[in-house]
């Protein structure tokens, strides 16, 4: 990315926009490849010819996103000087500031190689869990040199960089540094997506927040029976109660006399078989004065898990001591400390005996796929273990 930036500094003066130069006939195309005196017949020449595309576009990618396309046709089309030359130098910076793998501006952190390639955290991470599962070392899609989270660094500087650089809000369309759009969108556009004051008695309605006042006048909610808005709040209701039996049954489980709970740490290995396969297992751990095993394995041993962008994880819970009597046990797992992956409490629950030991695979309630590829990155997964043994 670097060297296109530099080749295009190379050329002198104000060159044509990439896209149209590309199919500039004759004269125009040597004009683009001339020195200064003639770059300007080649910007000029440019321009006509995007001009004849339709929508005004410059070259413009018809699969290319939204943003990109805009971009493109602001590039192509004429206008000032000024201007022309500000927008060609956000496209520069753009082009060098990008990640290497989508292609588009990081929004969060940005790593880099050891050879300086810019990586935004979401494609870092998706590499180091793709080498993971291909049991391959994890390299720099431009240099192929190595690449882990000990040999990549932090780039602030070009984070910094980054949030300075214009970037469109969604909902009005206008401009604004990157460090301050979100707060824009949240609290400042009249474009956005805001809900009615009366949602809490079930009004439905959202819309841009410069006709929220209308709705809010002729809004009908406040005008219904007490019978319909009791219709609308039971249902309502009904979507809590769920949300809060989760936090009632943990409640519940904490009055137990028999609790246990561990860290644990999942080690990766791969099955003998002939397409190896990648799981997950912990040494043995003693809960409640039991033996157990914890296994894991990618969206549910899955051939080839590192074709599918969706992850998942499950595990399956095993007693390994031997036990006189059956033993009824809720358990569940739980992010470790100092750990940022987001997972939803789900308890489960099985009765363990000497003949059926082993629960069946069950899904690890994480987020998305984003926060699995965060576990499949790291060398070894870290988690918490709650048991709770029922008492008859």
């Amino acid at each position: 990315m670097m060297s296109g930036a530099e080749d295009r500094e190379a050329g002198g003066g104000p060159a044509a926009p990439s896209a149209p130069s590309a199919v500039l006939p004759g004269p125009a195309a040597a004009a683009s490849t001339g020195g200064p005196g003639e770059a300007g017949g080649a910007e000029e020449a440019g321009s006509l010819l995007g001009g004849a595309r339709p929508h005004g576009e410059a070259g413009a990618d018809p699969d290319a996103p939204p943003k990109k396309r805009l971009r493109a046709a602001g590039t192509g089309a004429g206008g000032p000087e000024g201007a022309a030359g500000s927008v060609k130098l956000e496209e520069r910076l753009y082009s060098v500031l990008c990640c290497t793998v989508c292609l588009d501006l990081p929004k969060a952190s940005v790593y880099q190689c050891t050879n300086g390639h810019l990586m935004c955290a979401g494609c870092f991470i998706h590499l180091l869990a793709d080498a993971r599962l291909k049991e391959e070392q994890a390299t720099c899609p431009n240099c192929r040199c190595e690449i882990s989270k000990s040999l990549c660094c932090r780039n602030l500087a070009v984070e910094k960089a980054v949030s300075e650089l214009p970037s469109e809000c969604g909902f009005c369309m206008q401009q604004f540094p990157r460090s301050l759009l979100e707060r824009h969108q949240k609290e400042e556009c009249q474009d956005r997506v805001t809900q009615c004051k009366y949602k809490r008695i079930g009004c439905p309605w959202q819309g841009p927040y410069h006709e929220l006042t209308v709705h809010e006048a002729e809004c009908t909610h406040p005008t219904k029976t007490g019978n319909e808005l009791m219709e609308i709040l039971d249902e309502m209701d009904q979507t809590r109660k769920k949300e809060m039996q989760l936090y009632n049954s943990i409640f519940s489980l904490l009055s137990f006399e028999k609790i246990g709970y561990t860290e644990v740490q999942f080690r990766p290995y791969r099955t003998d078989d002939f397409i190896t396969r990648l799981y997950y297992e912990t040494p043995r751990l003693t809960v409640l004065n039991q033996t157990w095993v914890l296994k894991a394995r990618v969206n549910d041993s899955e051939r080839n898990p590192n074709l599918s962008c969706k992850r998942t994880l499950s595990f399956q819970l095993i007693l390994k001591s031997k036990i006189n009597s059956p033993m009824e046990c809720s358990f569940l797992l739980l992010e470790g400390p100092y750990d940022d992956v987001k997972i939803h409490p789900v308890i489960y629950h099985f009765v363990f005996s000497n003949e059926n030991n082993e629960t069946d695979y069950m899904a690890l309630p994480i987020v998305d796929s984003v926060e699995c590829n965060k576990l499949l990155a790291a060398k070894n997964i870290n988690l918490r273990l709650f048991i709770f043994q029922i008492q008859k």
